[in-house]
């Protein structure tokens, strides 16, 4: 209740902002349901101190949530327009500890790691690889994995050392990851910057 939802949906539908189901936000985006995102924030376990990645900002409501439990926020969007408008809402909104960076998600941000907490806001097929070589020991990523781009199950990958633990937290439906670790993308016009 800390985050004004109606802030990341587009004008004509903030009156539709907190009811329980997804809304466009433009590029064949879309926000995330409430309990999507509370779903996911309470699946990564976040502590205070922690340090998370999240991958696809859209409209920035996630990572405000996120935001509120966490120390820091690295969020990364492959689409330059959404991006821009999410990091121009957060810091109008005083969320000085959300840092929002446009790029391939799949391939997270190296620079940056190693993460706590990964999450993702898009279906991949696999567990992308980048992300176990960004994530801290004991950290957490919770992620959509699904053999179509359009019906996953929701998985939370806890680090061990060398080894990755996996725990099936149910069916989900997400947009694709698109990316060089996910899903094809017939546009890659958008490109890597800091």
């Amino acid at each position: 209740m800390q985050i004004p939802r109606e802030e990341f949906v587009p004008t004509d539908l903030q009156e539709q902002a907190f009811q329980d189901g997804p809304l466009p936000i433009g590029f064949g985006q879309t926000i995330s349901q409430p309990y999507t995102v509370a779903a996911m924030a309470e699946a990564l376990r976040l502590s205070p101190s922690d340090r998370v990645l999240d991958v696809g900002t859209g409209s920035g409501y996630a990572a405000a949530v996120l935001s509120c439990l966490a120390a820091e926020v690295h969020s990364i969007e492959r689409i330059p327009e959404l991006a821009e408008s999410a990091s121009q809402r957060l810091r109008r909104l005083g969320m000085d500890n959300v840092h929002v960076h446009l790029g391939d998600g799949t391939a997270g941000l190296p620079a940056y790691a190693p993460f706590d907490a990964i999450v993702v806001a898009a279906g991949a097929p696999e567990l992308p690889q980048p992300y176990v070589e960004q994530l801290a020991d004991g950290g957490r990523i919770v992620i959509p994995i699904g053999s179509t781009s359009t019906s996953q199950s929701l998985y939370r990958f806890t680090r061990h050392g060398d080894h990755i633990q996996s725990e099936d937290l149910g069916p989900f439906s997400f947009v694709p990851l698109i990316g060089k670790h996910g899903w094809p993308d017939d546009d890659l016009s958008w490109r890597q910057t800091e």
